[in-house]
């Protein structure tokens, strides 16, 4: 009999107990990493599947990212889907350390759309790349059946340039590290679901959808080290916090009274049994500096008003390698867990 090399062992399909899609699959937690890990990556060979991908071109490097939408509404408070998609795509590339530049979009409609919410969308998507500073130039329109869609499906990619020096990636999250949040978590998805519940508030909870670019700029003018940048979206801060610590092998500590949710979010998921730290967020992020350079980069993010309400929630250690935990009011600790799945499908 063959010895088995289990080492070298891949599974070809996710290991849930599960022989179709399911919600969860899409959710940026651990279904969705088996899906990749088990499925995509054996099928497209020997490469890393990123949500920004940094390519050398010529003598510079760039950046490319893809992503699609597919929230629903199509309308919330605070945005739509076509400034979600923009905004998306351009932070993707944000994250990486580049400079958006250009986009590319494509529209799925579902027949019986009306044209007016196509045309509400496709401004609002004209609006958020100007407003980004980013050209959409090129695209593509496909029309589905009626009850084959759900109104407008979008793609999105995008291409931005690196700047020299940069290099910014999971992997170098490091012990000692600071960990630096940009503002409040998990609005998006509490907007998003107040209308889809027809949950009711004592203010509006808008969605904080928002291009980042410009705050990285601003952080990395000062000159900082800076290590990891990543925008906390599917499965929210958590799913973030884990990928990353399991990718650098590093140790995670957060404070949970330093973490900025706002009591609307917390009321929200107290109510509905949601964790606010695996909620979505579509205008944060989260950084990771050397220490010794944290006051000085949150200085520049509170300078900016992508920024301004930023706050340090952590620390890199080099205890529990590859596990995030949070020390609560009490003095105690609580481990943080990847999502399984994704609280609140189709919220991007």
């Amino acid at each position: 009999m063959t010895d088995l090399d289990f080492e070298n062992w891949t599974c070809p399909v996710p290991l849930r107990d599960t022989p179709a899609v399911v919600m969860g699959h899409g959710g940026g937690g651990a279904m969705s990493g088996e899906l990749v890990q088990h499925l995509f990556l054996p099928a497209y060979g020997p490469i890393e599947l990123t949500d920004s991908a940094v390519l050398p071109v010529g003598a510079g490097r760039i950046a490319f990212s893809t992503d699609s939408y597919v929230v629903k509404p199509m309308f919330f408070p605070g945005g739509s889907i076509g400034d979600l998609a923009v905004n998306g795509t351009v932070n993707d590339l944000a994250m990486s350390g580049a400079t958006p530049l250009y986009l590319s979009v494509a529209f799925i409609l579902e027949e019986g759309t009306l044209l007016t919410e196509v045309g509400r969308i496709a401004k609002a998507l004209g609006a958020a790349a100007a407003a980004a500073g980013v050209r959409l130039v090129t695209g593509d329109t496909k029309v589905v059946d009626n009850g084959s869609g759900d109104g407008v499906y979008l793609n999105t990619s995008g291409i931005g340039t690196v700047p020299d020096g940069v290099t910014i990636a999971p992997t170098r999250a490091a012990a000692g590290d600071a960990i630096l949040i940009s503002g409040d978590i998990g609005v998006h998805g509490v907007a998003v679901l107040s209308v889809r519940q027809g949950l009711e508030f004592e203010t509006t909870v808008r969605s904080d959808t928002a291009p980042l670019a410009g705050l990285v700029s601003a952080m990395l003018a000062t000159g900082a080290d800076v290590h990891v940048l990543r925008d906390p979206t599917r499965g929210g801060v958590a799913a973030s916090l884990n990928e990353i610590a399991r990718t650098a092998q590093v140790g995670i500590e957060v404070t949970e009274r330093s973490l900025p949710i706002p009591a609307e979010v917390a009321d929200a998921c107290s109510l509905l049994g949601l964790d606010p730290l695996q909620v979505a967020n579509e205008g944060k992020l989260l950084a990771f500096v050397p220490a010794a350079q944290a006051d000085e980069v949150l200085a520049a993010m509170r300078a900016h008003p992508a920024g301004a309400g930023a706050h340090r929630i952590g620390t890199c250690v080099p205890a529990h390698p590859g596990m995030v935990v949070a020390r609560t009011a009490l003095g105690g600790t609580r481990v943080i867990n990847m999502p399984i799945g994704e609280q609140l499908p189709r919220i991007c």
